[in-house]
């Protein structure tokens, strides 16, 4: 299918080689744009198409805030080598001089929106987040998963999410991108457009751009609860959520050793901040204590004790709980299978966890 709006060059003179454009027009339209969920001949990405032997030339056209320029890029690299291995591919990105006129998307339709956060990376903060998500669905509430961690997204790793497809449903004359479903919640992650291995190299606005979409334009319709993972610090993803979202309230993660209370400090501070304003539901200690599997009754305080309580007690901030350093819970996390879909002893802290967290009166 061709788009009145899409100019293909045809140099027919070339059709005497093995390729030719229309079997690579053909393999071009089953590759699906996923901002409007629309072939990218259709939607006119690709502007001009050149064959030259074994040399296949595309000229793309997007938009100049397009997050998805990348993603495509390498979708069309990937099909156009499975189908001509042997092909000298050369793509060049055009971006349009004007963007079109921006659709007003209105407010979410959530009963809560709770960042999890923490001032340092390392401290389990995306290991909490996922497990009172779990948890929370579990109890029949709906919830829903932002992994607002752009250049470090580990969400897809700790559910077992990778090689999923991101589809657009259409909702009152608008284009939702559709979340990914897993242990009863709906998952959106950046994970979820680039390879494992692929780093995410992009500037502040193209992030915020991202994290602006997926707050703001996913179908998250209908919650009791999303959780935005956000990144480590007090950055532009965290003003750009704040922006974007009418967060309920904040969950503060940190480890109980002096160098990640430090950090936790300003995070809370920046919650605090006059112009973002945002209650903060409670902090949790990770790697609280370390015990073995071999001796599940001790207790070894390797990185200190309570140091996330008493940050608590001194901040003014309720303390949901501690979950121990324990070797299933690392396991869980890199095998897809979080802690609180089972019912072991680590289950039962995150359920405790849960308690403490709807007992807050900020929760609705």
């Amino acid at each position: 299918m061709r788009s009145s709006k899409t100019f293909i060059t045809f140099a027919r003179k070339f059709e005497k080689y093995m390729y030719n454009q229309d079997t690579v027009i053909e393999i071009l339209t089953k590759i699906k744009h996923p901002e409007s969920g629309k072939d990218i001949i259709t939607v006119g990405v690709v502007e001009k198409v050149f064959i030259d032997g074994q040399t296949i030339r595309l000229s793309l056209l997007f938009k100049p805030n397009d997050a998805f320029v990348e993603s495509v890029k390498r979708n069309i690299e990937e099909k156009l080598k499975e189908n001509f291995p042997d092909a000298n591919l050369n793509l060049t990105v055009v971006k349009k001089e004007t963007a079109p006129a921006k659709k007003e998307y209105p407010p979410l339709d959530v009963r809560n929106i709770i960042a999890v956060a923490s001032g340092k990376g390392g401290v389990g903060k995306s290991t909490v987040a996922v497990n009172i998500a779990v948890e929370l669905a579990r109890r029949g509430f709906k919830t829903g998963l932002l992994d607002a961690d752009v250049h470090g997204p580990s969400i897809p790793t700790m559910l077992d999410m990778h090689n999923v497809t991101l589809e657009m449903v259409e909702r009152q004359g608008l284009n939702y991108v559709e979340p990914q479903e897993k242990f009863g919640l709906k998952v959106i992650s950046i994970g979820f457009l680039v390879a494992p291995d692929d780093a995410v190299i992009w500037r502040g606005p193209a992030a915020s751009s991202m994290l602006r979409q997926f707050a703001r334009e996913t179908d998250w319709h209908g919650l009791d609860f999303l959780l935005i993972d956000l990144p480590p610090g007090t950055g532009d993803a965290h003003l750009t959520i704040v922006r974007e979202l009418p967060l309920t309230a904040a969950v503060i993660v940190t480890t109980p050793q002096k160098v990640a209370l430090d950090d936790v400090v300003r995070g809370i501070s920046m919650f605090r901040n006059q112009s973002i304003n945002v209650p903060i539901a409670g902090l949790v200690e990770n790697m609280a204590w370390f015990t073995p599997a071999e001796l599940p009754d001790n207790k070894y305080y390797i990185f200190g004790k309570d140091g996330g309580k008493n940050m608590a007690a001194k901040t003014g901030i309720p303390f949901l709980g501690s979950i121990p350093l324990i070797q299933s819970i690392s396991e869980g996390g890199d095998e897809g299978k979080p802690a609180a879909a089972g019912n072991g002893a680590t289950a039962i802290c995150f359920r405790q966890i849960v308690d403490r967290m709807l007992e807050q009166p900020v929760i609705n």
